[in-house]
């Protein structure tokens, strides 16, 4: 049986295997070169950005997001910016930015026995990260291709508590709420009220609100039935599908 201290160790990244015993073959081979850029983007864009929970850092400095990103983007997987990874038909689906990333997770506050939502996952690296903290994430995603995409990603890395599910990011996933923390990796010009409906008490949902300018990332809290937000961050985050703003028609 192959035992795991934890799906790729802090250094090396290499599974944990008993003597005598094979690599998986899901095992992948260890790159130094990411490893030194994945200390440098926790160091220089995280850790600077007022990111302190040990957990997120750790869990930054072990999920590899060059994985995450076609192999011709893989070089710059770690720069302070947001990446394309791509959808079938031309669909434009983004990691956010690292730093955005670790403070969103920081204002979530995940414990290890939350039930978190990712909404909007694309390829799966936040939802990868939440696995991390959380007991039990599920992921949404409209692009079939991206929803198989991460669910390879996240299986070779060994990450057997996530769950990716093909849905539209407005309609989360009702079946698996209530929900102690909702993420949106993205942005929305509209209230997400079926989101805010599958919060549970105490839950908190968190993500970039661009029904205003600048845009900011938010926390919405639900408390005794009602729901409180509070302003965290100026930020700027691709908007999610189908959470857009309708135009308006003026005469």
């Amino acid at each position: 049986m192959l035992r795991f201290r934890s799906p790729w160790t802090k250094h090396a990244e290499v599974p944990i295997l008993l003597a005598g015993q094979s690599p998986p073959c899901f095992w992948v081979k260890p790159m130094p070169v990411f490893s030194a850029a994945r200390q440098k983007m926790v160091d220089g864009q995280v850790r600077t950005n007022d990111v302190t929970d040990h957990r997120i850092i750790d869990a930054m400095m072990e999920i590899p997001r060059e994985a995450f990103v076609p192999e011709g983007l893989r070089a710059i997987a770690y720069l302070d910016r947001e990446l394309d990874v791509g959808g079938s038909g031309g669909a434009r689906r983004y990691l956010l930015a690292p730093q955005i990333t670790g403070k969103l997770l920081q204002a979530a506050e995940i414990t290890a026995a939350d039930n978190v939502l990712i909404v909007g996952c694309a390829t799966g690296y936040l939802a990868a990260l939440a696995a991390r903290l959380a007991a039990k994430v599920t992921a949404t995603e409209n692009d079939q291709a991206l929803v198989s995409r991460g669910q390879g990603i996240l299986a070779e890395l060994g990450l057997a508590n996530v769950t990716v599910k093909c849905a539209e990011p407005a309609q989360g996933d009702p079946a698996a709420a209530p929900f102690d923390v909702i993420i949106l990796n993205g942005a929305t010009e509209i209230a997400p009220e079926s989101l805010f409906g599958q919060l549970g008490e105490g839950g908190r949902l968190v993500g970039v609100f661009a029904k205003t300018h600048p845009a900011r990332a938010m926390i919405v809290t639900r408390s005794h039935g009602d729901l409180g937000n509070r302003v965290l961050f100026d930020a700027t985050a691709p908007v999610l599908p189908g959470l857009k703003r309708v135009a308006e028609f003026v005469f």
